[in-house]
């Protein structure tokens, strides 16, 4: 294609971004044979910093797109680490096992968690991504977004072959706490309240790895924890974060705290002694979902981390996303079917994907207010009660047949 010469392309549905939360909603798009666009600014395979924690939410997804799915995702043994539960370490340094191992008997005999890198688990997803319905664009960057007079969208975006013009009446905003759609729409502003600073590092060779992720609070430093997720190959996903308005009161810097936890921590740096980093610090932000991002208007939708889905509590994003990517696909089906992309058609979408967060996004809110010693406490003697224990291991059971057999409720 000749140099400045832009191709266009008309589409109903225009999806920006094949992340966890865009590529899922591609694929139940395609299930429920809507035809739409789905551009990426990457090539896949990729890398994309984060924790590389999956848990039942991205289970339950995956089955209903196929039962098949979940076992397929573990049988990559070489990418995939199953685990039954986690270890707690309180900023009293005791260590306390959240596990479940399923009986023989049990009809759902699989982990709670999974650990994968970003880097082939996006793969996984989006190499299911093209079909008769979706016409998928890697290396394909938006630049920039306008309203046309008869309220329809036009997209300027730079494929591998040049220019490209896109003319779509509804947007699928699913490109990550940077959203172009965000940043058009003027609302890309980061709450310290509700973001989190964080840091992850690859890591061989960590003593001690077992079949649990661990997480470890340290002592006078709230709303924040440690991490080790377990990784194929002798390798862990190691990693640290801290709610972003206590990390610039107390005038912490990130790298220093991390750092200073793996030289010098009793309980962690014995661990890495022998052990070797295989990347330098890499830091990125999560946006949590106690801000309640406003996620639809007219002629548009936000997903995944775009939609500040991220869990405040426990700063997992990827089942979070790929549920409103599930969600999202169903409204937009709904609208594809009426042809009609008004905001009357997604006025309950900002309730069905923020309200699988409520109890986190109370508990977060209660933990703000707490000061120092109190969070502390509560960490160091609350955890190690046997009563949660108990509990964990009695809802385990329940956790895994809402995962495989409940199917996922929409309110429209």
């Amino acid at each position: 294609m000749r140099s400045g010469m832009s191709q266009i392309i008309h589409t109903d549905i225009l999806i920006i971004g094949a992340g966890p939360s865009g590529a899922t909603c591609s694929l139940f798009l395609s299930k429920l044979k809507v035809p739409h666009l789905i551009v990426e600014a990457a090539k896949f395979p990729r890398d994309k910093v984060c924790g590389d924690g999956l848990d039942l939410k991205v289970a339950r997804v995956l089955r209903a797109l196929d039962p098949e799915l979940p076992d397929q995702l573990l049988a990559q043994a070489d990418a995939v680490t199953p685990c039954r539960g986690a270890r707690l370490i309180t900023p009293g340094g005791r260590s306390v096992d959240f596990k479940y191992y399923p009986k023989p008997e049990d009809p759902h005999p699989f982990p709670l968690l999974y650990c994968a890198k970003r880097l082939f688990f996006d793969n996984f997803l989006a190499a299911r991504i093209p079909s008769p319905y979706a016409d998928f664009r890697q290396e394909t960057a938006v630049k920039s977004l306008a309203r046309t007079p008869e309220g329809h969208w036009l997209v300027e975006a730079e494929g591998p072959d040049g220019p490209l013009q896109i003319q779509a009446k509804m947007l699928a905003g699913a490109d990550g706490d940077h959203s172009v759609l965000l940043r058009h729409l003027g609302t890309r502003k980061i709450d310290r309240n509700h973001y989190a600073g964080t840091l992850r590092q690859y890591w061989k060779g960590i003593q001690g790895l077992g079949d649990h992720i661990e997480i470890y609070f340290p002592k006078g430093l709230p709303m924040s924890y440690f991490y080790i997720f377990p990784l194929p190959n002798g390798e862990a996903n190691v990693g640290y974060g801290m709610v972003s308005s206590l990390l610039a009161q107390k005038q912490h810097n990130l790298r220093d705290l991390f750092k200073k936890l793996i030289e010098t921590d009793p309980l962690i740096a014995p661990r890495f002694a022998a052990a070797e980093p295989l990347e330098k610090p890499i830091g990125w932000g999560l946006p949590l979902a106690s801000r309640r991002r406003p996620a639809s208007g007219e002629g548009w939708l936000l997903l995944g981390d775009a939609a500040s889905l991220v869990c405040p509590t426990s700063g997992e994003g990827i089942g979070t996303g790929m549920m409103s990517g599930y969600i999202a696909a169903h409204f937009l089906a709904r609208a594809y079917q009426a042809g009609d992309y008004s905001h009357a058609q997604f006025r309950n979408y900002d309730k069905e994907i923020y309200r699988r967060l409520e109890e986190e996004i109370r508990l977060f809110r209660i933990m703000m207010r707490m000061p120092v010693g109190v969070y502390d406490w509560m960490l160091s003697v609350g955890v190690r009660m046997p009563f949660f224990q108990k509990r964990f291991v009695k809802l385990a059971p329940k956790w895994l047949q809402t995962a495989f057999e409940k199917e996922i409720a929409i309110a429209f």
